[in-house]
């Protein structure tokens, strides 16, 4: 038996957390629904760290994992605009952006040939101030004291990485796209 299939498992797992942390919300129990954030969280970072140190990464994996996140990231804003705790425009860019992404991965990989997706600086700080806007609006729902302000700058802030973010994917892609077309 081989443990090479656990980052996968793990994916997997993240992507079973999506239901039960969105059915929490819309219930109002807001604590498990950081419980479940937070596990989905921890699996991220476990099933990378095993496929990194071991060399238990692969391709499904390199799907799995974004799809996973994303998964994640949108259906929670999704339902925290639908429920009234976040502002309908910047779950509609949220998803809007990662939408952009598969799209453009798929196009690329049909039109021009393999995918290899690896994050940008500019995707990972919009991951951290997607999720830092999520921990606020949740925790402040669970009762945890966190002032207004904050959660109205990281609106506008997660507003401001989404566009960067997503501005920055079709600039590299497009232009690997150009350049892969170029040298054909």
């Amino acid at each position: 038996m081989t443990w090479r299939f656990l980052p996968n498992a793990l994916s997997f797992m993240r992507i079973g957390l999506v239901a039960p942390a969105v059915w929490s919300l819309h219930a109002q129990r807001y604590r498990l629904a950081i419980a479940l954030i937070v596990l989905a969280g921890a699996t991220d970072a476990l099933d990378g760290l095993l496929a990194r140190r071991f060399g238990w990464s692969s391709y499904v994996g390199a799907i799995l994992d974004p799809l996973a996140d994303k998964l994640m990231l949108v259906s929670i804003y999704a339902a925290l605009a639908w429920l009234g705790h976040l502002p309908v425009w910047l779950a509609g860019l949220v998803v809007a952006r990662d939408l952009g992404i598969v799209a453009g991965a798929v196009a690329f990989h049909f039109l021009i040939g393999t995918v290899r997706m690896a994050p940008t600086v500019a995707g990972k700080a919009n991951t951290a101030v997607q999720l830092s806007l999520i921990g606020v609006v949740v925790g402040h729902l669970a009762g945890l004291p966190f002032p207004a302000q904050l959660g109205e700058g990281l609106v506008w802030l997660t507003a401001a990485t989404t566009l960067w973010s997503g501005g920055d994917y079709v600039y590299t892609w497009g232009r690997r796209a150009l350049t892969s077309r170029n040298a054909d």
